[in-house]
């Protein structure tokens, strides 16, 4: 490979480092208290919260430890959660910590979920905004049905960031560069003697 072609190759792979994408873990702390749902999914009432994690971020796991509160007639097993990106309505995973509790009342609920290892982990659009509604699996009519009284949901996603070089590896691009510009000025002179 003779030397013009390696600097611009050189110069070239440095360059294409300067746009490459990492992921990196992250963790999104999201406060229920307060929260309550009125109706099934998409419906008026319901409580809705949107962070912003990201463009193409990608949701692997859900932790979450929390009490909530079902109003009669309205069971704790109805009682649920979707995150999913804001603009994919039924994208995403919904979650319904008292699964099996069909009677109404308090209770309390943790656990962990790992999306990735269960082939549910899903990615953020564009605008990189996660929302979370909280709903009912079936509206018995009350106002709210059911209420989050306290307690987190803990998101992990990988965000998507861009690879930031180094001071050294940005002076060796800025070398490069200066080197493929003076062989283009050299060439250009060569090319402008050969045709006089």
């Amino acid at each position: 490979m003779n030397v013009k072609l390696r600097m611009i190759v050189m110069a070239a792979s440095m360059a294409a480092a300067t746009i490459s994408v990492a992921a990196q873990a992250a963790t999104l702390i999201v406060d229920v208290a307060g929260a309550q749902s009125v109706s099934t999914r998409g419906g008026l009432g319901n409580s809705r919260q949107a962070f912003a994690i990201g463009a193409g971020a990608r949701v692997t796991a859900v932790r979450y430890d929390v009490s909530i509160t079902a109003n009669d007639p309205s069971f704790l097993s109805e009682a649920s959660v979707a995150l999913s990106p804001l603009n994919g309505q039924f994208v995403g995973i919904s979650l319904t910590p008292g699964v099996n509790d069909d009677f109404s009342g308090v209770s309390d609920y943790s656990g962990f979920i790992d999306l990735s290892g269960l082939g549910f982990d899903f990615a953020i659009g564009n605008d990189g905004l996660l929302q979370l509604e909280y709903f009912e699996s079936v509206a018995d009519g009350g106002l709210p049905d059911s209420v989050w009284n306290s307690g987190t949901i803990t998101v992990t996603y990988d965000a998507v960031t861009a690879a930031v070089p180094e001071p050294a590896t940005w002076g060796m691009m800025m070398l490069g560069f200066a080197m493929v510009g003076g062989t283009m000025r050299r060439r250009a002179r060569e090319l402008s003697a050969v045709r006089c």
